[in-house]
């Protein structure tokens, strides 16, 4: 985990052309997005299209990486941040537990306090349709950003915690960051992608965060 300060982030929305400003507590997010030894250490399960210790959990939906914040947290001793009710998911904010990053968290920390579309050369940060082979690598094999994250932009998109439009879009959650298989400009720190709870592909997974108890 990587401790980020406190700041504010800016983000906008090419579709709506909106932009909005979110102050940010501290909070710690994962250097790299859930591997598939991890998530198989803590769900016992392995949904992955691709297999491999190394290689970042995929094919899984957003309620996956909310019940996974949930055994992490309890296998960890900690409060779970989610209180789940059949179809209906909140958010216990003063909770120690493991969570997914808001997306103003997600793009602030993927940022790192640059102002461009990227944190570096796209070939040397991220894997994309460009230089991937058209396949998942495994976490951490591109150049982090200036505070220790890694596969912030490629590989995998990250689930995060937001709801993307409730009213045209209802339940959908906002994905970031694009992966393996997506051209180079949906790997920037703007770009919002949005999809349904349960879906599943298999360039999608997630990473973890929470506050930064000390």
């Amino acid at each position: 985990m990587i401790s980020i300060s406190a700041g504010q982030v800016t983000l906008s929305d090419r579709r709506t052309q909106r932009r909005w400003s979110v102050r940010l507590q501290p909070y710690d997010i994962a250097a790299v997005p859930v591997t598939q030894e991890q998530y198989a250490q803590v769900t016992g399960e392995r949904p992955s299209a691709a297999a491999g210790d190394r290689l970042p959990v995929e094919s899984v939906s957003w309620w996956d990486a909310i019940r996974f914040c949930n055994a992490l947290s309890q296998r960890k001793g900690l409060t779970p941040a989610y209180r789940i009710d059949g179809e209906r998911v909140d958010w216990n904010v003063n909770a120690d537990g493991y969570r997914l990053p808001t997306e103003a968290e997600w793009e602030y920390a993927c940022r790192a306090d640059t102002t461009g579309p990227r944190y570096g050369p796209l070939d040397e940060i991220a894997w994309y349709r460009g230089n991937s082979a058209e396949r998942i690598h495994e976490v951490a094999g591109k150049q982090p950003n200036a505070w220790g994250l890694y596969d912030m932009l490629g590989n995998v998109w990250d689930w995060c915690w937001d709801v993307y439009d409730a009213e045209v879009y209802g339940s959908y959650r906002v994905l970031r960051g694009g992966g393996w298989f997506d051209e180079q400009w949906s790997c920037r720190a703007s770009v919002r992608r949005r999809s349904h709870p349960t879906f599943t592909v298999d360039d999608v997974g997630f990473r973890v965060a929470r506050w930064a108890f000390r």
